[in-house]
């Protein structure tokens, strides 16, 4: 598998997921030239749709889409969106989830149409049950983030955004095990745009792989952990990260959850913590401070949340 991304890797997939996916909605911030894309607003509720129809059109494309339909582990939002992809496409989709997950998640992959496999009580145990439904099926196998054609869907979404805004110079987005950045950060660099990588303090496979210049697994600790907590980041992300006009950000957890709050008290949008975190990049105390006149989009991700704590 190649783990570099291009621009024209990005374009393929903007033409094959057009009109299956939402484009993005803008929405100006109470700053100057701010904006916030509301990706949350996306199918399954988070970016991650663009990268799972991708995914799966392209193989059906390519005649490399088995019988036995697609296969993942995920209790998340990539196991949503590979469900809800496979069931636009009519395929089957079996989704490998702990046997901790949420209930309503549980039930949500299910009104998706997925066969929801219970595995082992955390996601290594069930991504092993999926690996080994892989060998013995011939299912085709998806990713959370660490795959072309997942990470090209997500960066389709910054060619939405300059559409919009096409003086665009800046776009900040969170980073967990760096999908989103991945595909966002070589479109922006296509065009000459900044990129902001915003990590929790406790969540920075990115921003340690950039230290050392080498992939290795961090401690996952933070508020954002159950969407941004990968102990590794994707060698597509790292690459990504060493172009020209890139920034990465580390932020801490009350900044992030402060964030969210106040995306419910002042709009009464009600994100997971991994879209505050992206906002949080501009408003920590040793955040990304824009120049006069700069105009900056940042991506709010995703919204599968429990909104029951903002008050």
């Amino acid at each position: 598998m190649t783990q570099q991304l291009s621009y024209g890797d990005i374009k393929a997939a903007a033409d094959r997921i057009s009109g299956r996916i939402r484009p993005v909605t803008l929405a100006p911030s109470d700053e100057p030239q701010v904006w916030l894309a509301l990706e949350y607003m996306q199918h399954t509720g988070s970016f991650k749709a663009r990268g799972a129809q991708n995914f799966i059109q392209a193989h059906r494309e390519a005649g490399t889409l088995p019988d036995a339909g697609v296969t993942i582990a995920s209790g998340g939002n990539a196991g949503l969106a590979c469900a809800w992809a496979a069931r636009q496409q009519g395929v089957t989709a079996t989704v490998f989830v702990p046997e901790t997950a949420p209930p309503v998640k549980v039930a949500k992959l299910r009104s998706y149409g997925a066969d929801v496999r219970l595995a082992g009580t955390e996601y290594a145990e069930a991504l092993a049950a999926c690996e080994d439904f892989t060998h013995a099926t011939g299912a085709l196998a998806s990713h959370a983030y660490d795959h072309p054609l997942i990470a090209a869907g997500a960066g389709t979404l910054l060619d939405e955004v300059l559409q919009q805004i096409p003086d665009l110079d800046t776009v900040v987005v969170s980073v967990g095990g760096g999908g989103l950045f991945a595909g966002v950060a070589t479109a922006a660099h296509h065009h000459g745009i900044r990129t902001v990588a915003v990590e929790p303090e406790n969540c920075r496979a990115l921003n340690a792989a950039l230290a050392t210049g080498q992939l290795a697994d961090v401690t996952v600790d933070s508020v954002a952990a159950d969407s941004l907590g990968a102990r590794r980041a994707s060698r597509m992300a790292l690459h990504a990260a060493q172009q020209d006009g890139v920034q990465s950000l580390l932020v801490p957890d009350a900044e992030i959850t402060r964030v969210r709050q106040a995306l419910w008290d002042d709009r009464r949008i009600a994100v997971e913590h991994a879209a505050a975190t992206a906002l949080a990049g501009l408003t920590a105390s040793h955040g990304y401070t824009p120049r006069h006149g700069e105009k900056v989009a940042v991506v709010l991700c995703g919204a599968n949340t429990d909104p029951s704590d903002l008050v």
